[in-house]
């Protein structure tokens, strides 16, 4: 990780050609105050801390962090602070691999976040969505290079005019899902990355239904050819799907993709009320999510705002000035329930992202399987 921004001034006479978070459109002045950094610091140290404590260690030859997180608006919103970056930038690097949905057209903020991380992170990114429907989206993967590589698949998800029925409901999903490929060891894999209609009710149901009827016609062809990485798919990202979407999940698990029993259940909104970012496995004997000692999956959801953010009177302090410069009203901030009230419904929303990040443990050593499956043939 790259904290050069918050060194203090003094020690940054001949270094200021190293700083990532400069204002290009104020003449590069610098974006943190000494407050803002003392608090940022502060923080790391927490989210680090939260990070080991929740999430695997990272081993040499044996293991794959996987990481889906859909970061509200990732470009679009204005008033995203720095400080909220280097918190993005931390719990990516935690991980091996990240599926990020709602990345806008407008990638200052997603290159700050990469350039936080350092070099040996690269990534991949699909076009824009056109259209009012696609809400300027687009999907992205930032993957940790000495851990993982891109396989050289990628592309997206068009549907084709056959498989449409007459006066159809929709002709194509809404976001454009993306199809990549990614090696790790001698595992080779392909993960779909989907962002689905949201919504409740009949209608919007419908649509979204629709949208796994037509994602899933695409991908039985491809289960069956013979790409290595299709042989192992991966279907992850914002389902916006309800409790009461089992048909809609049954379309999925039908062409024989489990959910993963580390997340199955998992409230993954911010409100934690919802389990909307699901992941989705159609693998080989040796591709395999690592177990607990119970044998549960390893897989869970992180809530960041245990660590930053946190709703606590003390820390919503610290924030009071910032709502009141990004609020559109801020005449309306006039007491402290008014300020906890704005923070959590809104403001840490628009820092961080109304969903948390989900994960799972991929065990990438299957040598001994291997080997036993293949002697019995002898």
């Amino acid at each position: 990780m790259w904290y050069n921004d918050l060194r203090p001034d003094k020690e940054l006479i001949n270094d200021k050609y190293a700083l990532i978070m400069l204002d290009s459109e104020d003449e590069y002045r610098r974006m943190m105050s000494d407050a803002d950094k003392n608090r940022t610091m502060t923080n790391l140290l927490a989210l680090r801390q939260g990070l080991r404590d929740h999430i695997p260690k990272k081993t040499v030859d044996t293991n794959l962090l996987l990481c889906s997180w859909n970061i509200k608006n990732f470009g679009t919103l204005k008033d995203r602070t720095v400080e909220s970056l280097f918190y993005i930038a931390e719990i990516i690097n935690a991980f091996d691999i990240v599926a990020v949905q709602e990345v806008n057209r407008n990638l200052d903020d997603f290159k700050k976040v990469l350039r936080v991380l350092g070099s040996h992170w690269k990534y991949t990114l699909s076009d824009v969505t056109e259209g009012s429907s696609g809400n300027d989206e687009r999907f992205g993967f930032i993957y940790d290079s000495r851990r993982v590589i891109h396989s050289g698949l990628s592309g997206e998800i068009v549907i084709s005019p056959e498989l449409i029925d007459e006066n159809p409901i929709i002709s194509q999903l809404k976001r454009t899902p993306t199809f990549t490929g990614f090696e790790s060891g001698w595992r080779k894999f392909s993960i779909v990355s989907v962002h689905l209609h949201p919504g409740n009710g009949p209608l919007n149901k419908a649509i979204r239904k629709e949208e796994v009827r037509l994602l899933m016609e695409i991908l039985k062809k491809k289960l069956k050819s013979s790409a290595f990485e299709n042989r192992n798919m991966i279907i992850l990202g914002d389902t916006n799907l309800y409790e009461d979407d089992e048909d809609i999940v049954k379309l999925i698990t039908d062409q024989k993709f489990v959910e993963s029993d580390g997340l199955k259940g998992k409230f993954t909104n911010t409100s934690l009320n919802q389990i909307y970012d699901r992941v989705f496995l159609n693998v080989d004997t040796y591709f395999k999510i690592a177990t607990n000692d119970d044998g549960t999956e390893k897989g869970g959801v992180f809530n960041l705002f245990d660590y930053v953010y946190k709703n606590s009177a003390a820390e919503i302090t610290k924030y009071h000035t910032l709502m009141l410069e990004h609020k559109d009203d801020p005449s309306t901030l006039i007491s402290d329930a008014k300020f906890k009230s704005y923070f959590n419904k809104y403001w840490k929303r628009n820092q961080m992202s109304d969903h948390l990040p989900i994960w799972l443990e991929l065990q990438t050593e299957s040598s001994d399987e291997f080997l036993i499956n293949k002697l019995r043939w002898f």
